[in-house]
């Protein structure tokens, strides 16, 4: 039986080999059913193979944020501009028109609030696969804590969602948790996001790291960047080229969308890197031209 003593770390990870994606455009995902994959292409646009995905489910541990009070006047405009969105299924019911553009990305899972001391325990199921095909989600997020108290009942969670997930033909998002005392090393992720995406998770969602191409190349499925707490303009324009430029394919923005100082045209800025290949300070030029003065 496979266990830490005596294992040797990782160092080969064949960055000069590009991964071959016969048949389907995104990596590790050519031996899904059509439906799963119809789905992928409403995420991830083809020409690019990347996605931007606008985060807005904060309140389901948070409550009100800044940013987010009014989801019908703060989310709703950035529609035109993003091509998924990603909430809870109480929020996108209440607040978005079903005739809107993005793809839905559903928060499947629950998780204990910001309140409680340790919040992967309390992790489960919070939605159906039947509720989340209702809302014609083209994919379900599923938190998982690697390295915490709850690991072993969010693998558990995250398994039945995938096992859901390959029998509808809907994608599950593994979202790699990061708690108060919990690492943001390459390490780490390198350990999570294999995890996640050896359980089935069909793509993942970490943050940025040192080394971050040694994670996204030991990934056998596409990962996506969280953008995490908010900065500068600049800064999150930076973080955006340098992981696509790392293996990315695509970033899940909140906060750096709507708490920027024009979010819509951050939200085009980040798609200019994402889609366009622009590099952070053209995209950072555009942005500055593009903001309402």
């Amino acid at each position: 039986m496979a266990d830490n003593v005596g294992n040797k770390p990782s160092k080969e990870y064949h960055l000069d080999i590009p991964v071959q994606t016969e048949g389907f455009f995104l990596k590790g995902l050519n031996n899904n059913d059509f439906g799963l994959k119809n789905r992928l292409s409403r995420i991830f646009q083809p020409k690019s193979g990347n996605a931007v995905v606008l985060a807005f489910d904060h309140g389901y541990i948070m409550g009100s944020t800044a940013g987010l009070e009014r989801l019908d006047v703060t989310i709703a405009p950035l529609a035109p501009h993003v091509d998924v969105f990603m909430g809870t299924r109480g929020a996108i019911r209440s607040c978005f028109s079903p005739t809107m553009h993005p793809a839905v990305c559903l928060r499947a899972t629950r998780d204990s609030s910001v309140l409680y001391d340790d919040m992967s325990v309390g992790n489960g199921c919070g939605v159906e696969m039947e509720d989340a095909i209702r809302m014609n989600a083209s994919a379900v997020a599923v938190q998982t804590f690697i390295g915490a108290q709850g690991e072993a009942d969010s693998l558990k969670t995250l398994c039945s969602y995938v096992d859901a997930g390959n029998r509808y033909g809907i994608p599950v998002l593994g979202v790699v948790a990061v708690g108060k005392e919990m690492e943001r090393t390459a390490k780490f992720f390198l350990l999570a996001t294999r995890i996640l995406a050896e359980h089935g998770a069909h793509f993942v969602k970490t943050y940025y790291c040192d080394d971050f191409e040694k994670v996204t190349a030991a990934c056998p499925v596409p990962i996506i960047v969280a953008g995490g707490k908010k900065l500068a303009e600049d800064e999150a324009l930076a973080m955006t080229y340098r992981a696509i430029q790392e293996g990315a394919h695509g970033v899940d923005m909140g906060r750096n969308i709507f708490q920027s100082e024009d979010p819509t045209a951050m939200a085009q800025a980040i798609a200019k890197v994402v889609h366009e290949k622009y590099t952070n300070k053209q995209a950072y030029e555009f942005f500055m031209d593009t903001k309402k003065k």
